[in-house]
């Protein structure tokens, strides 16, 4: 009798042991559980799914996640192709500004600061002579070109190739004097407008239509003087001759379809595309045309984006 009361009383002690170690474990399991990310995204208020997506950020960007309230947005944003971390708060109050828009506009815009005021003296960030980016400086109405800022390779194009007098750099010349052959195999003619423009010459043409309409128009139509690209040296305005030979009618002209599909083998883009307005800052142009080199242009053509998009999420790359 008293050998089976020791036995049971083993057997009871054991099971408790048994109890004890397995609570201490889920115990320990459970405290440790409490200090990761996931636990506390999940008491922010995240979902499994939501907390997946977030855990994809490096830890310090993780940390910053857990610092801000529950927010739906930031996992739609995470999912944007072009989203940059950086600029996280931007994105945010972007989209709560402007509920109408979609999240993938709001990463646009934000990256190539579309999101501040133009000119705007506070967000401006200088490209001053800066040429160690080659063909792909940026100009536009947030980054700009000094006074002084003139190319050190220009050359006269010949007037086979243009209207009037003008003036491109040389690689620029290069590339589109073979897109005008391979063109004019089609029996298509492409022919520059308008190329180089001097700080001064940009000057005018700006106050010109500022005078004209005011400066809200001015500002959609032309850039101020320091913020044209026309000053690199690497872009060009295109047209045609005959019944297209205005800018306003070039895109209903073969050679404009022409362009759309085969501008890019040269190293060009169109610089202003319908639709991307907010996002470049000027109306629609589909004369203007800017050199990026053939690879840059290539990789530009394929996503489907502008040169301001595609130098805010390559930024890092460019500048080395």
């Amino acid at each position: 009798m008293k050998r089976r009361r020791i036995k049971k009383e083993v057997y009871i002690f054991g099971i408790i042991l048994i109890l004890v170690i397995v609570f201490a474990v889920f115990g320990i399991r459970y405290l440790i559980y409490r200090g990761t990310d996931e636990y506390k995204l999940k008491k922010i208020g995240y979902q499994k799914d939501e907390i997946a997506i977030i855990e994809k950020l490096e830890k310090e960007e993780v940390s910053k996640v857990l610092q801000m309230e529950y927010n739906i947005s930031i996992p739609k944003l995470l999912k944007e192709k072009y989203f940059i971390f950086a600029n996280l708060d931007d994105y945010l109050d972007y989209a709560k500004q402007n509920q109408d828009e979609n999240l993938s506009h709001a990463v646009s815009m934000v990256n190539v600061g579309a999101n501040h005021e133009y000119y705007d003296q506070n967000f401006v960030i200088p490209t001053k002579t800066d040429l160690k980016n080659e063909y792909l400086i940026l100009v536009n109405k947030f980054h700009y070109l000094g006074k002084d800022f003139v190319p050190d390779d220009l050359v006269s194009v010949k007037n086979w190739y243009a209207y009037g007098e003008n003036e491109i750099r040389e690689e620029v010349y290069r590339q589109f004097i073979a897109m005008f052959n391979d063109a004019q195999k089609e029996d298509l003619k492409l022919i520059i407008n308008s190329s180089y423009r001097t700080y001064e010459r940009q000057e005018s043409l700006w106050n010109g239509y500022k005078r004209s309409q005011g400066q809200e128009w001015a500002d959609s139509v032309a850039a101020r003087a320091g913020y044209s690209e026309h000053q690199t040296g690497l872009t060009l305005d295109i047209t045609t001759d005959g019944e297209y030979t205005t800018m306003d009618k070039f895109d209903q002209s073969d050679e404009f379809k022409w362009l759309s599909k085969n501008a890019h083998k040269y190293g060009f883009i169109l610089r202003y595309p319908k639709g991307k307005e907010d996002i470049t800052g000027y109306d629609y142009e589909s004369w203007h045309y800017r050199y990026v080199g053939v690879e840059t242009a290539t990789k530009i053509y394929n996503m489907g984006i502008t040169f301001d998009e595609y130098y805010a999420y390559y930024k890092d790359e460019i500048e080395g």
